[in-house]
């Protein structure tokens, strides 16, 4: 909620209740209770929301949207694989991919992760714990394969994505937690790109663009965050132990109060 505003601001006023993403300004502060930050990153959260749930919004839905639609250059009408779907970027994938008009293929590691991925607009949910799965991907594309791949663990996925890729396919690289060795062959055949993604490597025009259409799916309440885990500010620590050793599901946030 804002506390207060300086002179020449006018999007928002004392009172409003408001998201922030500190991205663009390179700014730190988030783990507290106040932080006082440029104008331009702070946008009105609609009333729908909780503030946990505005507090999922930034990086998450930044870095989806930017998977998707600036490095992935994901269009209405494609079939995106979202690799991971079930985590705190993959369901913010799911959702825009499906407010864009594009089929979706989800994977996830747990029962619970399947049915979060569905109830979140995936036409399809996989278990990607399972050697079958690949091959199910490709029986739902008819053998065609997938236009896009949003990939969360590429040292693990990478040379099935690019197995599974369509004519000129574009796999965008969200996360990887080590090194991988794969054959190119695929994208050779296929005409296929490979492309990494950082939110840090970001014009202000990205970000225009982004925050644009975020503004835009949310007050058409297309979207809206899932929280997975809460967490004390004081155990901020045990929050980040946790991400890196649990199965997602959804977007862990701290609670200042």
């Amino acid at each position: 909620m804002v506390a207060a505003t300086g002179p020449g601001v006018t999007h928002v006023q004392a009172g409003d209740r408001v998201w922030v993403s500190t991205i663009p300004a390179r700014t730190l502060g988030t783990y507290a209770q106040t932080m006082v930050c440029d104008a331009g990153i702070v946008h009105l959260l609609p009333d729908r929301l909780s503030f946990e749930e505005g507090a999922a919004l930034g990086v998450p839905y930044t870095t989806a949207y930017r998977a998707l639609f600036q490095r992935g250059r994901g269009t209405p009408g494609e079939v995106v694989l979202v690799h991971g779907a079930s985590g705190g970027v993959g369901i913010p994938a799911v959702q825009l991919a499906v407010a864009h008009g594009m089929t979706v293929i989800g994977t996830a590691g747990t029962p619970t992760g399947l049915e979060l991925v569905l109830q979140n607009g995936a036409a399809h949910a996989l278990d990607h714990t399972q050697p079958g799965h690949v091959a199910q991907i490709r029986d739902l594309t008819e053998g065609r394969g997938v236009d896009l791949v949003v990939e969360m663990l590429a040292n693990k996925n990478l040379q099935e994505d690019m197995d599974l890729l369509a004519s000129r396919g574009r796999i965008v690289i969200v996360g990887s937690r080590g090194p991988v060795q794969v054959s190119p062959r695929s994208l050779m055949v296929a005409e296929a790109d490979i492309r990494g993604t950082a939110l840090w490597n970001m014009t202000p025009a990205d970000f225009e663009d982004a925050y644009s259409a975020l503004d835009s799916v949310l007050r058409s309440s297309a979207i809206r965050p899932v929280i997975g885990k809460r967490f004390p500010l004081a155990d901020a620590a045990e929050a980040h132990r946790f991400i890196t050793t649990s199965r997602a599901a959804g977007k862990v946030v701290l609670q200042v109060r």
